[in-house]
C-alpha cells in the first residue's frame, strides 16, 4: 500500500503491477478522450486513437520521469504525439487514394528509360550520400533508410537531437548542391 501511495501509476505499470492498469484508465480517460475528439473526425476514430494512446502508454511508462514532467503532463504529451501521428497516417493514405494511375501516362509505366533514369539519379544520390562525413551520411541513412524519426536517431547515435537535426539539415543540402548539376545537365531540375 505504501508503495501505492509513493509511486505514480506510469511507475507501477513500467514496474508490472497490473492493477495500475485499470486506475491509469479510470484517471486519465476522460482527458485522453478529450483529446482525441479534439484530434479526429469521427467517433471510431476517436475510439482507435485512444485505444493506440493508452498502448503507447503502456509501452512508455518505464521512460516516464517524475523529475522531469509530472503525470498528467506525460500522458497528454504521448496522446498529443500519437495523434499527431495518426493524422499524418490519414492524410497521407488520403493523399495516396486520391491519386488516381488514369492521370498517369501508360507509356510513362513501361518506358525503360525512365527506369534507367530513375536508377541513375538514385546511384549518383548514393555515390553523393557515401562522401558525406560519417555522422551526415549515418543520420541521413536512418531516417531515409529505416524510417526513424529525428529523436529515434539522437537515441540511436547517441548524439543531442539538435545535432542530429544539423547533421541532416547539412548532409542534405550537400547532397542536393552535389547532385543539382548532374541533374541539370540531363535537363531535369532539382
Amino acid at each position: 500500500m505504501m508503495t501505492e501511495l509513493s509511486e505514480s501509476l506510469l511507475q507501477r505499470i513500467g514496474s508490472g503491477d497490473k492493477s495500475a492498469v485499470s486506475d491509469c484508465l479510470d484517471r486519465y480517460g476522460g482527458l485522453v478522450w478529450s483529446l482525441a475528439r479534439r484530434f479526429t473526425s469521427s467517433q471510431a476514430d476517436a475510439e482507435d486513437a485512444v485505444q493506440e494512446i493508452f498502448i503507447s502508454l503502456w509501452k512508455s511508462a518505464q521512460r516516464f520521469d517524475p523529475a522531469k514532467a509530472s503525470e498528467v503532463t506525460f500522458v497528454a504529451m504521448v496522446a498529443r504525439r500519437r495523434l499527431i501521428d495518426l493524422n499524418r497516417k490519414r492524410q497521407s493514405a488520403a493523399a495516396v487514394s486520391s491519386q488516381s494511375l488514369d492521370s498517369v501516362e501508360p507509356a510513362a509505366l513501361n518506358d525503360p528509360t525512365d527506369s534507367v533514369s530513375i536508377n541513375d539519379e538514385a546511384a549518383q544520390a548514393l555515390q553523393v550520400l557515401n562522401e558525406l562525413p560519417d555522422e551526415q551520411a549515418q543520420a541521413i541513412k536512418l531516417s531515409v533508410y529505416s524510417g526513424l524519426t529525428h529523436n529515434q536517431i539522437a537515441e540511436r547515435m547517441g548524439l543531442p537531437l539538435g545535432t542530429i537535426k544539423t547533421h541532416i539539415r547539412r548532409g542534405l543540402v550537400k547532397v542536393r548542391d552535389r547532385l543539382k548539376p548532374v541533374i541539370a545537365d540531363q535537363g531535369g531540375q532539382v
